[in-house]
Parts: structure tokens; C-alpha cells; sequence
């Protein structure tokens, strides 16, 4: 029997994409897990229908996974709950058609809910939706863009044992320099991007700026601005998939650590967002360049007093924690600032009617929708309370502590994370217990794990 579908997906929809596409033989209906981790299947193309009329019976531990897939019992989402089916339903405007497949294949994403089509509070999408109605009840409409900061490494490791950039698939060119900004060398790497921006295009997504970052095999590539913090989440998400598969075809690893070379900056996750009102007004905009209104000094009020007990969010792995270092361009304060690329929050340079926060804690390994949520969480907090972000820092960020303190390690960040009731509410009873849960079980399995590290420095010596 047909059901309506909760998400507001419409078989029409996928009637017209098979008949558009007739090449398309199969489909990944994907969803995203509290690590962003897109789980799900693979379908043929005749099921494409029956997942569009009645939605896909799928088990509620999916989404209590930790990173290496295994059940977290503590998040209440496994036996507790008889490991019994929930069921997915396709998201509106998601499905689109795979590049470079063979044989061709489409994509959807999926979210997830109760039997009786009541969102099920532990998916991330739904955390962010939380955040985007209660900001359309009080009249302001978010809109943002994601950053994708990546590596493109070689296969194989090097004598030591280390990673290392991957060499140029057009001429086999191998650089161990930092090519910031350099034009010349993403020539080794243009078959590659251009896979990436034809997969770009065909998901809809518009890519934008490449650019050689700041270690040896990082890149960047910038997404167009959303007036939907989803669809701008879902970019990245897809954009990731895509990096992914483009460089697995040309022989390359992508990688998406926050931290994958000790001696380098590592990659970051930048969310910009604006806030628009009722009447399609920037209302972060100021009257005259420079002056600026209450509503973004709130905003930022908002975000750097609750930046501390946000950051499980921002840096959820034990390799996240690695980025955070003195002059590595990426925070180590809950610090705010005009053009300054030291700072935690960043209003950038550039024409006022474009104003926007620029949020630089997250890593490339943290979960956009999270992310989101939890920044316009902290954009509301701010806002409601009318807090003062404190002085603006010029010049040398790393050198400003701060008044707010920020955790220094994964451990916590855990801590904080669970005590926050910020955070619960930023992203619901549900979805803090499962993320927590979940985070406080991943560092139970790193810190039990003997490292080589372990082996080089205590072997011999104790």
C-alpha cells in the first residue's frame, strides 16, 4: 500500500528521473549517521518506485554506529529498542545521477522516522531542521556555504611509513612543497578535478574556486552560497563523495582527516552564514561599512561563549584534536575578527550587503548537518540573550587566550559536550545522547589501542 511520504518526496519525481535517465541501472540511497557517514544500499533501478511510494525498512541501529560501524549500546538505539526496523524515506531533490560509473548509477539521500512518519530525533538532518524552524518562527531564514579543505595523497606510504601527496595524474609529477596558491601545480591535477566538476554539475551542485592550499597535496574547494543551510550541508556531503570516487578512479587517495601530516596545516570544515528576514533583508548587514549592528555582534556573542562546550561538534575524533595548534590557521580560541584569518570567528573582507560570519573551528572530518545546527543554535542563543561578543581581536589571534576557555583535548571535549545543556538543546535530547554516546565510545576504543607511537617512545626506555 502507498504511503504519504513524511519527507514530502513524490513518486512523480522519480518517474520523471528514470525517464530522463534510461541509462541508470542502480542507486545508493544513502543516509548520514551521527559521524556523517552516509550508510544505507545499493538498489536496481525497478526498486527505485516502491522506495519512492513506501520508503525503505531500515534497522533504528544505523544510527547508533560508532566510526568502524560497530553497535554503541549506550546510545539507547540497539536492544533497547529490540533492534527493531524504522523506516527511510527519500529526501525531495537529492536524487540525481552518479559520474564516471560503470555501469551508471543514480544517488539519494534518505532520512529517517518512526513507522508512523514521526522524524526520528537521532538522524542529523533532523537536528538541523530543529534549528532552521526555530529560526523561521522568530522570521529569519539562514543561508551559508561550506569550504571542502582535502587531501590528495599516493596509495602507498613512503620508507617511514608516513603518507604522502599523491603525484600528478597527468604527468606523474610528484611535489613535496607547499604549493599555496600555486596555479601552475593544479595543473598535474586537472583530469582529476575535471572528473570532480563534471560529477559536480551532473549532482547540481556548483562547485566553485580550486585552490593549492597550505601543504604539500592539500586543496580547497569552495561551494556557492545556499539560501537553505541544508542543501548547503547536503553539498558538502555530496561533494565528498564525489572527491572521493573521482580520486579513487585516477589511482589517488582522498582524504578527509582533520589532521594527516604532523608537519602541516590541517584541513578545515569553514561555514559562512548569513541570516536573512522575512523580506529577503541581510539583517547581519550594518548601516554604514564597519559600524556594526547588534544583530552580528550577538551573533557572535552567541557563538564564542558557546564555542567551549561545542566543540565536540566542531572536532569530533581523536585526529581532530591534532589541527589545533599555534599558527596553523586553524583556531585555538574562542576569538572573533574583521579579515583575519587567526581568529575563531571571522567576519570576512568584502562588499557589506554580503556580510557574514565566517565559523573556522570545524575540521573537513566533522558532520556538516551538526555543524550547522549547533552554529545556528549559537547564532539564536546570542541573539535571544543580546550577548556581547567582547573586543574585537586585531593582529595576532594565537596570541589572544580569550575570555571564554575552550577544551584542550578530545577527552574534554567529551566531558563538556555532556554536560552542556546548550548543546542538548542545540540538538535535541535524542541526538545529544546518541553523539555523545557515541563520541565517549570511540575514545574508550582509541585509548585502549596500542599505538607504534607507544612502542617508539617507551620500548626501550622504561
Amino acid at each position: 500500500m502507498t504511503q504519504t511520504s513524511p519527507s514530502g518526496s513524490t513518486v512523480a519525481e522519480a518517474e520523471a528521473f528514470l525517464s530522463a535517465h534510461p541509462e541508470i541501472e542502480a542507486f545508493d540511497i544513502i543516509l548520514h549517521d551521527a559521524n556523517g557517514i552516509g550508510r544505507g544500499k545499493i538498489i536496481r533501478r525497478h526498486e527505485l518506485l516502491s522506495f519512492y511510494n513506501n520508503g525503505r525498512h531500515l534497522p533504528i541501529s544505523i544510527l547508533g554506529l560508532d566510526i568502524c560501524g560497530e553497535d554503541v549500546h549506550e546510545t539507547g538505539l540497539i536492544w533497547d529498542q529490540g533492534d527493531g526496523d524504522l523506516r527511510a524515506w527519500p529526501i525531495p531533490g537529492t536524487l540525481k545521477p552518479l559520474h564516471n560509473t560503470q555501469p551508471p548509477r543514480g544517488e539519494v539521500f534518505m532520512s529517517m522516522y518512526s513507522l508512523d512518519g514521526v522524524p526520528m530525533t537521532s538522524d542529523p538532518r533532523h537536528a538541523l531542521q530543529r534549528q532552521v524552524d526555530a529560526l523561521a518562527a522568530e522570521g529569519l531564514y539562514p543561508s551559508g556555504a561550506f569550504e571542502l579543505e582535502f587531501f590528495l595523497l599516493a596509495p602507498e606510504r613512503d620508507q617511514y611509513g608516513k603518507m604522502q601527496p599523491a603525484r600528478d595524474v597527468l604527468d606523474g609529477r610528484k611535489s613535496n612543497k607547499t604549493e599555496v596558491y600555486s596555479v601552475d601545480h593544479l595543473h598535474g591535477m586537472l583530469p582529476l578535478f575535471s572528473d570532480v566538476y563534471a560529477g559536480a554539475e551532473k549532482a547540481g551542485i556548483k562547485a566553485e574556486t580550486l585552490i593549492s592550499e597550505y601543504a604539500p597535496g592539500q586543496y580547497e574547494l569552495t561551494l556557492h552560497y545556499r539560501t537553505d543551510v541544508m542543501q548547503a550541508a547536503d553539498d558538502l556531503m555530496r561533494l565528498k563523495r564525489i572527491v572521493r570516487a573521482q580520486a579513487r578512479a585516477h589511482g589517488v587517495v582522498a582524504c578527509f582527516m582533520a589532521k594527516p601530516n604532523e608537519d602541516y596545516a590541517g584541513s578545515g570544515m569553514h561555514f559562512h552564514v548569513s541570516m536573512m528576514n522575512k523580506a529577503g533583508k541581510n539583517v547581519f548587514v550594518e548601516a554604514a561599512e564597519g559600524v556594526w549592528n547588534p544583530t552580528i555582534l550577538h551573533a557572535l556573542g552567541g557563538l564564542k561563549t558557546t564555542m567551549g562546550e561545542s566543540m565536540l561538534v566542531f572536532a569530533p575524533h581523536a585526529n581532530s584534536w591534532r589541527r589545533f595548534a599555534s599558527q596553523s590557521y586553524a583556531p585555538v580560541s574562542p576569538t572573533w575578527g574583521v579579515n583575519n584569518r587567526s581568529v575563531a570567528l571571522r567576519i570576512p573582507a568584502g562588499d557589506i550587503k554580503a556580510r557574514r560570519i565566517e565559523h573556522r573551528p570545524a575540521g573537513v572530518d566533522a558532520n556538516p548537518y551538526l555543524v550547522a545546527a549547533t552554529v545556528l543554535a549559537g547564532i539564536r542563543h546570542g541573539m535571544k540573550h543580546r550577548i556581547d561578543p567582547g573586543p574585537e581581536t586585531t593582529g595576532n589571534g594565537y596570541e589572544d587566550t580569550g575570555d571564554h576557555v575552550i577544551p584542550v583535548d578530545w577527552r574534554s571535549a567529551i566531558e563538556a559536550a555532556k554536560a552542556s545543556a546548550f548543546l542538548r538543546d542545540a540538538l535535541g535530547e535524542d541526538m545529544h545522547r546518541t553523539f555523545t554516546a557515541i563520541k565517549a565510545a570511540e575514545y574508550a576504543r582509541v585509548m585502549r589501542t596500542v599505538s607504534e607511537v607507544d612502542f617508539d617512545l617507551y620500548l626501550h626506555t622504561v
